[in-house]
């Protein structure tokens, strides 16, 4: 049977990111990391949520998981697997150690991230999965990321919040069929993201984190700027043609 095209794009960032996390788990910590003073077991919960998500949409996108199904318990059992090799290998990585405490952290995002999916169908919990990776690497660090990473700081909010209100665009398209560019429209579209905005930086206030306007202003811009081009381009396609019929 051949693939649909979301599961193609889905396997494909697998693949992309299953390496990823495993060249960067397996490597000195880098100075940068330490002098931020990220939470490693929070590094470890957002990048194993992320790769069950992954995982399980690749196998099965368009279901929810079902607990009572094997499926399920063999997707648990690879990235169990491959949690405790992981951490093994690490223990002969130079700066790195073998925790136990890594290891109950990568199981606790990895039953989050099943646990979303078997709330939720894959396009809203992909929304969720989003905006956890949001919050968590906006307060992940006990340094500002503006002052240490300026222009990366700029296009992880400038990107990440684009992509969240693309989603959250996507979802109101498919299941609550809002898809016609109007004033209820626009007040839907922005509604969510700009309120996710405000709860991830009143979220640093109370953790104590760095607040930074110019991050605000940003994550702002990438809000606007993705519901006015799909608003834009809704009433282009709406927009009867100039030419007579028989052009």
């Amino acid at each position: 049977m051949a693939l649909s095209r979301l599961r193609k794009l889905i396997i494909i960032l697998l693949t992309l990111y299953w390496p990823a996390l495993f060249i960067l788990a397996h490597i000195p910590i880098p100075k940068l990391i330490r002098k931020a003073g990220m939470s490693d077991k929070g590094l470890h919960f957002l990048a194993y949520m992320v790769l069950s998500f992954l995982l399980w949409s690749a196998i099965s996108p368009y279901k929810k998981v079902i607990w009572r199904k094997a499926t399920v318990w063999w997707v648990l059992l690879v990235i169990v697997w491959y949690g405790v090799i992981d951490e093994l290998l690490q223990g002969c990585i130079a700066g790195r150690s073998c925790d136990i405490r890594d290891f109950f952290a990568d199981l606790a995002g990895t039953f989050t991230g099943l646990i979303l999916l078997s709330l939720f169908t894959f396009l809203p919990a992909f929304l969720v999965v989003t905006g956890v990776v949001i919050f968590g690497l906006t307060n992940i660090s006990r340094v500002s990321l503006a002052d240490l990473l300026p222009w990366t700081n700029t296009l992880f909010h400038l990107f990440t919040y684009a992509l969240f209100t693309l989603l959250w665009i996507r979802y109101l398209d498919y299941s609550l069929s809002l898809k016609a560019p109007k004033l209820k429209w626009l007040i839907t579209a922005f509604i969510l993201p700009a309120a996710f905005l405000l709860a991830v930086k009143l979220g640093s206030l109370i953790l104590g984190r760095s607040f930074v306007i110019t991050d605000v202003v940003t994550s702002a811009i990438g809000i606007v700027v993705v519901i006015c081009l799909i608003f834009l381009t809704a009433l282009l396609r709406q927009r009867p043609s100039l030419l007579p019929p028989d052009y």
